[in-house]
């Protein structure tokens, strides 16, 4: 094995020299002081550049973010709603043999959750049979019981997903929660690697990293793949609520690398049960809408009446089959937090096979015993609200107040269903360069792979997004919360 700090015995202090690592944790690239066996080579090599350079590199890599407009909006931020994502060069380093069990492990995830959705506003086996308690279900804030019976163009409805995970003190790999209704973020995992690749060229190609931007096209041929229309014919958009979006810069950055019009509302209508867009030409078929607006305003004559950034007709053109949606109204109910324990329990149902993936154990609130259980432990618990999203609504019990955690008492006694609780795990971490301190530190991560299904079955993005706390002693990952991100450096597998 090459072992770090090879420069020191020169009198030369190496990049991560001294790196201390963060106790209770696995460490992304190191084991007890050396690289972990697949990325010595790369280790090495980023050990061998001055923290000069590497801050030249960091500060040259947020002004590109600046100049290119890679923001993100907060809501409510007295200081102001736009602001650049906050991006850590180093990147985080995944084996080849590594990323091969999780790819399986995602694609089986996804192909269950697929039969799930189908079942539920179908026949609903699952419920009679059992497996799934249908008061989770049809209690979930995101069943669309007026959805039920219709079947989406091309048979797919979970056709862009981003699933988090986290990885425990012994490297297990773990499924924090599941993303199926417009999960963003892919974006950034493309301007990443951009300027990993224009920052660290040398690295970059010593370390047989997967490409990721193919992602556009593979993206463009799963719309095309559930388009109602014949072969060749296919006229997809992109429908973004519009520039005060928080994910607006994701909206256009997709459009413009896939070559499709970039839509607001205005630009849709419907006819004959049909959705046409405004062109310069005259009206135009659209068969295939990639939907960044929520759909609680997706449709005002089916689901909020004062919506403005809806098309009014859609989901009757949707019905019809007429035109694709992705994704599918009525995902969320997959993706509802208290639905997510199940989820194993759907791969046994649906495919006879065991889950490849674990998932952090789970308290469901409106279960009495798990609901006792709870509120007798909120210090150890990490509560989570399961319409919340961003890090909100979120109770971290050991760092928590006792103020807080009698107000969590009285939410949970009031409204059991809509909370859950899970044991805080040790999320792994990995080496961050930390500006302010001229240092490599170690900062908790997670992992948002991004999985395109087509009628072919699920494909998975090799690589994703690496979410990282910057604040010293953060579990929050979320950039809302004070978080960064950085590449992710899937290897290539040696033969």
């Amino acid at each position: 094995m090459i072992l770090m700090f090879q420069r020191q015995s020169q009198g030369v202090a190496g990049l991560f020299s001294g790196y201390p690592a963060l106790p209770g944790t696995y460490d992304e690239m190191f084991d007890s002081g050396a690289a972990r066996s697949a990325f010595t080579r790369v280790a090495s090599l980023l050990d061998a550049m001055p923290k000069e350079d590497l801050a030249r590199a960091q500060a040259l890599a947020e002004h590109s973010l600046l100049k290119q407009g890679v923001t993100f909006s907060v809501y409510g931020d007295s200081r102001g709603t736009e602001k650049i994502f906050p991006f850590c060069l180093l990147p985080r380093l995944i084996a080849g043999s590594d990323w091969s069990r999780l790819e399986r492990g995602l694609q089986q995830r996804l192909r269950a959750l697929g039969m799930f959705l189908d079942d539920i506003y179908g026949e609903q086996k699952i419920l009679s049979a059992g497996v799934v308690p249908a008061e989770m279900v049809l209690g979930a804030a995101g069943y669309r019981e007026n959805l039920r019976g219709i079947k989406p163009p091309g048979g797919v409805r979970i056709h862009i997903s981003g699933i988090d995970l986290i990885r425990d003190p012994a490297g297990t790999w773990r499924v924090l929660e599941d993303n199926l209704r417009t999960p963003s973020g892919v974006s950034y995992v493309m301007e990443n690697r951009q300027l990993s690749k224009r920052m660290f060229p040398r690295v970059f190609d010593a370390a047989r990293v997967h490409r990721v931007d193919h992602y556009p096209t593979r993206l463009a041929e799963t719309l095309r793949s559930v388009s109602p229309a014949p072969d060749g014919d296919t006229y997809a958009v992109v429908l973004t609520p519009g520039p005060y979006n928080s994910a607006y810069f994701e909206h256009s950055f997709l459009a413009r690398t896939m070559g499709l019009e970039l839509v607001q509302a205005p630009d849709l209508f419907v006819e004959g049960d049909k959705v046409y867009c405004r062109t310069t030409r005259g009206p135009r078929r659209v068969d295939v809408i990639y939907r960044r607006t929520d759909e609680a305003f997706l449709d005002p004559e089916v689901f909020r009446p004062d919506s403005v950034l809806g098309v009014p007709g859609l989901m009757r053109a949707y019905a019809a089959g007429n035109v694709a949606l992705a994704n599918a109204p009525g995902n969320g109910v997959a993706d509802d937090k208290a639905v997510y324990p199940f989820v194993p329990d759907m791969i046994k149902f649906y495919l006879g096979e065991e889950p490849l993936l674990d998932q952090v154990p789970t308290y469901v609130c409106l279960r009495d015993d798990d609901r006792q259980y709870v509120l007798e432990h909120l210090g150890e618990m990490v509560v989570k609200a399961v319409d919340e999203a961003g890090g909100y609504g979120m109770l971290m019990g050991p760092q928590s107040t006792a103020e807080q955690r009698d107000e969590f008492r009285r939410r949970i006694t009031a409204e059991p269903r809509r909370y859950i609780a899970q044991h805080r795990v040790e999320l792994s971490s990995c080496p961050t360069w930390i500006g302010e301190k001229n240092a490599v530190e170690p900062r908790r991560v997670d992992l948002r792979p991004y999985i395109l299904t087509s009628r072919e079955g699920p494909w998975v993005l090799p690589g994703g997004l690496t979410r990282v706390a910057l604040v010293a002693g953060s579990y929050v990952v979320n950039s809302s919360q004070g978080g960064g991100s950085k590449d992710t450096w899937v290897m290539k597998e040696t033969t």
